[in-house]
């Protein structure tokens, strides 16, 4: 930075300079700052075309995604055979759910460059998104290839979804790290605070907010025993003022928006207020910032909830989960010494309202008669594999439906079409619209009789509100993290018999159930006699476990001793 401010105090209209002036700057999540320094650029070349596509960066980082589709658009124009606009411009399609353009753009890039960076990965995501599967069986051979040799080819969020296989979710998530977010040693060591009558936890995610990571954590926030804990929110992205982040505002002790503070800044700030462990809710989810933790904001750093996988980072020292997430003898696929809670590795909130509204069936687009199953799931978890299954499923049980997250209207397009190639009729595929609130959404789940899941990414928070509603789960569990957590909720509510471990079994259970209403019905008097006595829903219970963790790993660290497998017991 010193030697670009000098060289544009030498030449002032120096536009080369003032863009990687900007460059560097965002390098540091200076992100308004260099904003202003390619609108400088700008201003002296308006022809800079590499200065529109950095400018785009910039704004699709500060969301504001449709000033950045403009700066992509004028990137292209001034440079046609540029695939680094085409790729950020597929990328900013896709958050719009541009689904269509967005493919057109990855299309094009690809065709430019075969073996640009995270390409093909962004591109495979991007129809996941849309239930597109055409080319996938390709793709997952070339992205398989890709990791085994070392190569960036996926962001990791994107395998979690594609690959049943922890080791391929470690490989995608240290490419990612060592390309970019390195372990940065630019703030110096961090020092061990003295032992204080309290432990200081900070919270660092992007989505306090109506979000699926907050409407998790909201009680276990509220639940912290403050005697113990000094618990801090580090927030960025949205900072829209919705009735979960008013109430997040009250459930931390500090509450504070760093949003537009740089990643520096942000580990900074955590090291001056003495935080002892900082906790990333975020992982490699969209908006998470985790050069905050490559700079060591803390102690000891926890990864926790929000991504399903290790982080494959130095930096990261825990991960929380619990002993059917990560059965002991997988922990060589995860970088993070492994902290195992007693019941389920997932928080809940026994205070979620279910609003009191009776839904009759065709108000919600279903049929009168006829066996509901359901998977309120986004459409990037829906493989092929298990929507083969699910056909099955439907021509077993004659009348049945399923009933589906309406999502995209070009998901619904390609599900029905996909069930059509299966000689299931369309219509028996029902797509839900999105409800005025989460009470009535949970309510509405009351209509369905049989909730399926997924893999290799299960239902998370959809399975935690399908089951707090009273609804069953059938599982099939998989090998790595993200296709076992609905597994992890159901032995939390004793309720192993709703988990199977092959398709076969995962099939011939979901029909037995629905052909048998009587076995149903035990299943379902079951969950609701466990839903209010068994752990899973037990706030103040996993509170005192989480806490427990968190003063073993504490007590561990004051002693001098580097991070170790830590397994908490029930009565913690």
């Amino acid at each position: 930075m010193e030697s670009y401010d000098r060289a544009i105090e030498l030449k002032p209209d120096f536009a080369e300079g003032f863009h990687a002036r900007g460059i560097s700057l965002a390098s540091m999540r200076q992100l308004p700052a260099a904003l202003a320094s390619y609108d400088r650029t700008i201003a002296l070349n308006a022809n800079y075309s590499e200065a529109h596509l950095s400018r785009a960066n910039v704004l699709q980082e500060l969301m504001l995604l449709d000033a950045a589709i403009d700066g992509y658009a004028r990137a292209i124009e001034l440079k046609p055979d540029s695939p680094e606009a085409y790729l950020g411009l597929g990328s900013a399609l896709t958050r719009l759910k541009r689904h269509e353009e967005a493919a057109r753009s990855y299309d094009r890039a690809l065709a430019l460059k075969p073996d640009l960076k995270y390409l093909i990965g962004m591109r495979r995501y991007g129809r996941m998104q849309v239930c597109d599967w055409t080319g996938l069986v390709s793709d997952r051979q070339k992205l398989v290839a890709g990791l085994e040799a070392g190569q960036a080819v996926t962001l990791p969020l994107p395998a979690l979804a594609l690959f049943d296989s922890a080791k391929l979710h470690e490989r995608a998530a240290r490419i990612w790290v060592r390309e970019l977010c390195p372990p940065d040693g630019s703030l110096g060591s961090v020092g061990t605070r003295p032992r204080g009558a309290r432990i200081r936890i900070g919270y660092f995610s992007a989505d306090f907010r109506t979000h699926p990571v907050s409407l998790l954590t909201a009680g276990l926030f509220e639940t912290h025993d403050r005697s113990k804990f000094e618990i801090t929110a580090f927030a960025f992205g949205s900072d829209d003022d919705d009735p979960m982040r008013a109430r997040l505002k009250h459930a931390f002790e500090h509450f504070i928006d760093v949003s537009k503070h740089s990643d520096s800044d942000v580990a900074s700030l955590a090291r001056e207020l003495g935080i002892d462990i900082a906790v990333d809710l975020g992982g490699f989810t969209d908006g998470a910032r985790t050069r905050i933790f490559a700079r060591r904001a803390a102690p000891l750093q926890v990864g926790y909830l929000g991504y399903a996988g290790t982080s494959g980072a130095p930096y990261m020292d825990y991960l929380i989960a619990d002993q059917t997430l990560i059965p002991e003898g997988e922990e060589r696929h995860y970088s993070e010494q492994i902290i195992r809670l007693p019941d389920s590795f997932q928080p809940t909130d026994s205070t979620r309202a279910i609003s009191d509204r009776v839904y009759a069936r065709e108000e919600l687009g279903l049929p009168a008669r006829g066996f509901v199953f359901c998977c309120f799931n986004r459409g990037f978890k829906l493989m092929p594999e298990t929507f083969d299954d699910w056909m099955q499923i439907l021509k077993s049980v004659e009348g049945s439906v399923l009933w589906l997250s309406e999502g995209d209207k070009t998901a619904v397009a390609n599900l029905r079409s996909e069930a059509a190639r299966r000689d299931v009729s369309p219509e028996r595929l029902i797509f839900a619209t999105t409800m005025p609130s989460m009470a009535d959404h949970l309510a509405r789940l009351r209509t369905a009789e049989l909730f399926l899941d997924t893999l290799p990414f299960n239902a998370h928070t959809t399975a935690s509100d399908a089951l707090w509603t009273g609804l069953p789960v059938v599982t099939c569990a998989g090998h790595a993290l993200p296709g076992r957590v609905a597994a992890s909720l159901l032995n939390a509510l004793d309720l192993p018999e709703l988990i199977t471990t092959t398709r076969e079994h995962y099939r011939a259970l979901a029909v037995r159930l629905a052909l048998n209403p009587a076995e149903l019905k035990l299943v379902r008097d079951k969950l609701a006699r466990n839903r209010l006595t068994a752990p899973l829903f037990d706030t103040a219970r996993y509170a005192r476990h989480l806490e427990s963790a968190f003063t073993s790993i504490y007590e561990r660290h004051q002693a001098r001793l580097p991070p170790a497998h830590v397994a908490i017991g029930p009565k913690a």
